[in-house]
């Protein structure tokens, strides 16, 4: 596919000129359209209510010393300061992450004890790579939507400063051996088997098990293949530092709530957030292609400790709790491809399939939020979802479905300068985009993120407010 690609995309009018798209100027203006809801009737209605992070750390920092059930159980408690949901309301309570730790492998339980939920009340852990919290929304969504419930929370954590670090297999054999040992004789056996590269430690995979692949390496096979210059990537990346220190700046990072750290200061504030320049991301080496890879530690998103959680009800059951929705969550879906050489298109793949289970287009949408795990990956799909050629040819369609208007696309930041920590970034991705829709007088949103093994998650949602009934 690569080869292929390459030739065809190197080939289309030059876009040398991305640099004028990736201006840091955004329009804020207020839409004026007024355009059909999705409530359907008949079904039930489900709303975030609202959502909440603690602030999202380059790992190694501040929260180093900590666990995953202590960031979680931070953004648990924040949760309830923002809402004041009561406790004994919450019918469910649903975490996603990705590298687990070993003694609180079910996080989501932890933490809820931890934040002073009650014993009686559920929880549980779910894992899909990077659209781990995206799976718990949903996940909260289909227990709502089927009447099993009317109030859950969802979140997603993180902890990259403290991986597990694993004994070797050969060592874990030894030791389970001896330990079922009985006799001094049987002992000293398993012990005579001992070999020094026993004590090699095993370090959690960093590559694609089904293709041994770094992400990064296959990012950067991407970019090759749809002729994104080193120059473009760093240009977007700078756009993406640039807005979210704005952002910052504004107060429109409103979803973050204070963490006071154990032993340390109150963290306030993302403190990935670092606008650069050109010339300083120029004299970057290549991260994972060397020497002529083009992604490198600049243009790609950074290892991030965090948390996150969204409160989500039945409409019904937040209207009369006294609750105005912030958003509604309409349609979704899950696309997976190729983990090797699409394993970061989902975007391209998912949004036409779920704008036309919607009813809608792509000027329909408002707000659009991507996961930006690299910047070689996002301009590949913004190109790729521009390309009649790629529709007809890897999609099965007539035609492309269009790329997102640059002043719509993650206009507060994403992924590479806010950060990323694997099982977080989802809410922050649907939190981002609600509140964007209320800020910019929009009504569609549209959360889209890639994920290991070649999967992917999208999602609509509407702010009831600028809507008129058909």
């Amino acid at each position: 596919m690569t080869s292929l690609l390459t030739y065809t995309f190197k080939n289309l009018p030059s876009t040398s000129k991305w640099a004028l798209r990736f201006s840091m100027l955004t329009s804020s203006t207020s839409q004026t359209k007024s355009k059909k809801t999705l409530a359907k009737p008949n079904i039930r209605n489900i709303v975030v209510v609202d959502g909440v992070r603690i602030p999202f750390l380059l790992s190694g920092t501040s929260y180093k010393d900590l666990m995953p059930h202590d960031l979680a159980r931070a953004a648990l408690s924040g949760l309830l300061h923002r809402t004041s949901v009561p406790k004994d309301a919450v019918d469910y309570i649903i975490f996603g992450t990705v590298i687990q730790e070993v003694k609180t492998s079910n996080v989501a339980r932890e933490a809820a004890l931890g934040a002073g939920f009650s014993d009686k009340t559920p929880a549980h852990t779910v894992t899909m790579a990077c659209i781990s919290s995206n799976q718990a929304m949903t996940t909260a969504v289909g227990l709502i939507a089927s009447g099993q419930c009317d109030v859950v929370v969802a979140g997603g954590v993180e902890l990259m400063s403290d991986v597990p670090i694993r004994h070797s297999r050969k060592m874990r054999k030894m030791m389970l051996d001896l330990n079922k040992a009985k006799t001094l004789a049987q002992r000293l056996s398993v012990i005579s088997k001992f070999r020094l590269n026993f004590l090699s430690p095993e370090l959690p995979a960093v590559t694609e098990f089904s293709t041994s692949e770094t992400m990064g390496h296959s990012a950067d096979r991407l970019a090759a293949a749809f002729a994104i210059s080193r120059e473009e990537q760093d240009e977007y990346a700078l756009r993406s530092h640039s807005l979210a220190k704005r952002a910052q700046d504004e107060g429109l990072l409103s979803d973050i709530v204070p963490f006071k750290v154990p032993g340390k200061d109150t963290v306030t504030q993302d403190n990935g957030i670092r606008p650069s320049s050109l010339d300083q991301m120029a004299k970057l080496k290549p991260a994972f292609i060397k020497p002529y890879g083009t992604v490198t530690a600049a243009n790609s998103s950074f290892l991030t400790d965090g948390a996150s959680a969204v409160l989500i009800m039945a409409e019904e059951k937040a209207l009369a709790m006294g609750y105005k929705p912030k958003a509604y969550l309409r349609d979704f879906m899950y696309v997976s491809q190729d983990p090797k050489d699409q394993l970061l298109l989902g975007p391209t793949y998912a949004t036409p399939k779920v704008l036309e289970k919607a009813g809608l287009t792509m000027n329909d949408i408002d707000a659009f939020e991507f996961h930006e795990a690299f910047s070689g990956q996002i301009l590949a799909n913004l190109k790729a979802m521009d390309s009649d050629w790629f529709a007809q040819n890897y999609m099965g369609r007539k035609a492309k479905v269009g790329s997102p208007p640059l002043e719509k696309f993650n206009n507060w930041g994403g992924s590479l300068s806010l950060g990323h920590p694997f099982g977080a970034t989802g809410c922050r991705l649907v939190m981002a985009a609600a509140n964007r829709l209320r800020k910019e007088g929009g009504q569609y949103g549209l959360v889209a993120a890639c994920a290991a093994g070649g999967q992917l998650h999208v999602l609509i949602m509407e702010i009831m407010e600028n809507t008129k009934s058909m």
